[in-house]
């Protein structure tokens, strides 16, 4: 690399250094962040629990509620439990499975209320709503409700929702919306669910 282009880079990364340190210096708001993991595409349950699994290695208290889950294996919680972290599971498994709508309901606002608990609970400093998007899309349980409970948890509680075609006035509370973008999934060429990778 000659020595003017070497000298354009270092001024480059300077300017990029300078304004990255500007933004950090200028966010020093210390409070529990609602993200929102939504899209098409795979990975918004995985990348749920992978920030599940960092607050627990970082000795913080999680607790996941899995929505549309059913009781089959679960290697994430295999996992977590082994850390004591509770678990409220839907165990109805797919809506398209069940074909009940009262059912699915029931089921959805059984689970919903330890969700409640988990939000309300000043020692949780972790909760993963995971499918709960769903929930609001098909009209199991009321928006607004879960909205409320949402906006008035405990300050320093983190929150992840995950699912696709996340509510508005989800992506509006919420204070970081991540899109999973699908490219292409193996599925659609016939390579079925496999144990360890997609569950």
């Amino acid at each position: 690399m000659s020595v003017d282009k070497e000298n354009n880079h270092k001024k480059r990364q300077q300017r990029l250094k300078e304004t990255v340190d500007a933004r950090v210096e200028a966010a020093q708001d210390e409070r529990g962040v609602l993200q929102v993991i939504t899209g098409n595409g795979k990975g918004k349950t995985t990348a749920g629990f992978g920030t599940v699994a960092r607050a627990v290695g970082h000795g913080k208290k999680a607790a996941v509620v899995q929505f549309i889950k059913g009781s089959w294996d679960c290697g994430e919680r295999n996992l977590l439990e082994k850390f004591d972290v509770p678990f409220a599971v839907m165990a109805t498994g797919f809506t398209w499975e069940t074909q009940n709508r009262e059912a699915d309901i029931k089921a959805a606002e059984e689970t919903w209320q330890q969700a409640k608990k988990f939000l309300a609970d000043e020692s949780i400093d972790i909760v993963l709503l995971d499918e709960i998007t769903y929930m609001l899309s098909y009209d199991y349980l009321n928006v607004d409700e879960v909205i409320e409970c949402l906006a008035n948890r405990p300050a320093h509680q983190f929150v992840i929702a995950t699912g696709r075609a996340a509510h508005r006035k989800l992506t509006d509370l919420a204070d970081t919306v991540s899109e999973v973008k699908n490219i292409k999934h193996a599925f659609d060429a016939g390579v079925k669910a496999q144990v360890g990778f997609d569950y």
